[in-house]
């Protein structure tokens, strides 16, 4: 669930991409090299690891232990309640948690934006269904009813029941690949790429392209660090919500650490398979996804047997994926809304899951990819601040409750 809810979609949409993109377009050095296809899934980790993970585990250990150790309601507001007490219970709580909802609303609009473009890209491949913004947005409204649907009948139903599915369509996904793809050369390729991720994660992490004279990184890293702080309050309280009895070591363990990881190998096997492709095989990937983003992963596949049904396979499991986003997303929204109560009226639930589909719509028809950027990186800024008062926060009440814990000893 947790997976699903964060980037399970979307890391489907920049699998191929992303790697394929940056090794043809590197921000320093020369491209189509094998040092190039090296730092390019190292740039991919930072995006995808331990950075992105670690702001979702932030939001939702303050979350968590707010609500369920200090007894208050289930919402983002009470994250700062060791600095503002029960002026939060006023207005200024009220525009905390009206930010967090749009953050949000936008952070998930642009999920789902870039979601429903993969989806249309694979059925273009597989019935010639036109690509376009008007197939988008009717494929939007669609997946958004059958969300709606799914997220009626709750968390322990609807989106627990999808998001097993969706996992162990992943899983299958990727065990297809490491088979029919070149095997030792992935392997390789993970152990390696991942050591050298970890070896310069420092550098990597405070590299600002000052010397170069470049703008990739606002298109880039930046673009993706307001995508991960507008999703934190969402993802957060989703942690917060199914974290309860869990440590916190449980929770950075199970929060950063193993969906980082998963994030990484993913991404090295789907990206591996692209570079071998390019580097060794009869290549033609860096053209398609240059030409068009969205097709980068059925681009992959079609190099490999029975590319017919893993374009399909793939085509139901981002479907399953939107969903799953959709219904978390839906739940989350409803929680905030409604002062943290668990239990809330069906018609809350799903006026929120179509107020999303419309958001995602009137982005993706107005604006397509540079809306929901900019949507995202609007809407990331006041949550990052929010987040550099939270980080003073958790510590201070963290400090109180060892201070409580030893004096009660």
């Amino acid at each position: 669930m947790l997976f699903n809810a964060g980037i399970g979609l979307v890391l489907m949409f920049y699998s191929v991409a992303e790697p394929i993109l940056h090794f043809s377009n590197p921000p320093y050095g020369e491209g189509g090299t094998i040092a190039a296809a090296q730092n390019s899934l190292n740039l991919s980790f930072l995006h995808w690891g331990l950075h992105g993970w670690a702001i979702y585990a932030l939001m939702g250990l303050s979350i968590g232990f707010f609500c369920y150790n200090k007894g208050l309601p289930l919402g983002i507001r009470w994250v700062l309640y060791p600095l503002l007490g029960d002026r939060l219970k006023g207005p200024i709580g009220h525009f905390i948690d009206t930010t967090a909802v749009v953050a949000t609303m936008f952070g998930l609009a642009t999920t789902l934006g870039l979601g429903i473009q993969h989806i249309n890209s694979g059925m273009h491949y597989l019935f010639g269904v036109a690509e376009n913004t008007n197939v988008q947005v009717i494929l939007i409204i669609i997946i958004t009813i059958c969300a709606t649907i799914s997220v009626v009948s709750g968390l322990h139903k609807g989106v627990q029941i999808l998001s097993k599915v969706a996992s162990v369509m992943a899983i299958i996904l990727m065990i297809f690949m490491l088979i029919v793809g070149p095997t030792l050369f992935i392997l390789g390729s993970t152990i390696q790429s991942t050591g050298y991720y970890l070896q310069n994660l420092i550098s990597t992490s405070t590299w600002m392209e000052v010397y170069e004279g470049t703008n990739w990184m606002g298109s880039w890293t930046v673009f993706y660090w307001a995508w991960w702080f507008a999703w934190a309050p969402f993802v957060g309280l989703f942690i917060a919500r199914i974290s309860k009895g869990r440590t916190i070591k449980e929770l950075l363990l199970g929060v950063v650490l193993a969906p980082s990881a998963v994030s990484i190998l993913w991404i090295s096997i789907f990206g591996s398979t692209a570079f071998h492709i390019e580097l060794f095989g009869a290549g033609g990937i860096t053209a398609a996804v240059n030409e068009n983003i969205t097709t980068a992963l059925f681009s992959l596949l079609e190099h490999f047997p029975l590319s017919y049904f893993s374009i399909l396979f793939v085509l139901i499991a981002g479907i399953i994926f939107f969903v799953t986003s959709s219904d978390s997303g839906s739940l989350v929204i409803d929680f905030i809304t409604s002062g943290g109560r668990e239990k809330t009226a069906v018609w809350l639930r799903v006026f929120w899951a179509l107020a999303e589909g419309f958001v995602a719509a009137t982005l993706v028809y107005g604006g397509g990819l540079i809306a929901l950027q900019t949507g995202s990186l609007v809407t990331g800024l006041p949550v990052c601040i929010l987040m550099l008062v939270l980080c003073y926060s958790i510590l201070k009440a963290l400090r109180q409750y060892h201070n409580d814990t030893e004096i009660n000893k």
